[in-house]
């Protein structure tokens, strides 16, 4: 096929205006292993709401990424979670208790009698913050 000196130079004026070709879109790794590595592959770093495992740092990061303080459901899920991760330890990660002295032993219930009243305050806490929430949710 012969075209003439003007169509061959429109048609070669039109490649030059042509969009180019998009890049390719990364493959996202939704997925984290569970020992908390990350694949040489995923390049994308993620947000401490994503990452963080421990509840208080959690909420902080939530409350830094949320101006308003509203959070998705998916999040609050996460924070909850990883209340409940760290009130109730793994099974077989505490070791058995050797005979204690009654000292000792009146210590540990002043202790966990505090740790108990501690985890009822946060609870309530947490509760009246989500009732907080809800409320401007409705607003």
């Amino acid at each position: 096929m012969s075209f003439d000196s003007r169509s061959l130079e429109r048609l070669r004026a039109l490649g030059r205006q042509l969009p180019k070709a998009l890049p390719q879109p990364e493959t996202r790794m939704d997925t984290e292993p569970a020992d908390g590595t990350r694949s040489s592959g995923s390049r994308r770093a993620r947000h401490a709401v994503e990452t963080e495992q421990d509840p208080e740092v959690l909420f902080r990061e939530l409350m830094k990424a949320s101006p308003d303080g509203r959070v998705p459901p998916h999040l609050l899920s996460r924070l909850r979670e990883a209340e409940m991760r760290r009130l109730t330890p793994p099974p077989g990660s505490q070791p058995a208790e050797p005979a204690l002295d009654r000292s000792s032993r009146s210590s540990r219930s002043k202790r966990s009698t505090t740790e108990a009243a501690e985890a009822d305050e946060q609870a309530r806490l947490y509760t009246a913050f989500q009732q907080l929430l809800l409320e401007n949710d409705e607003d």
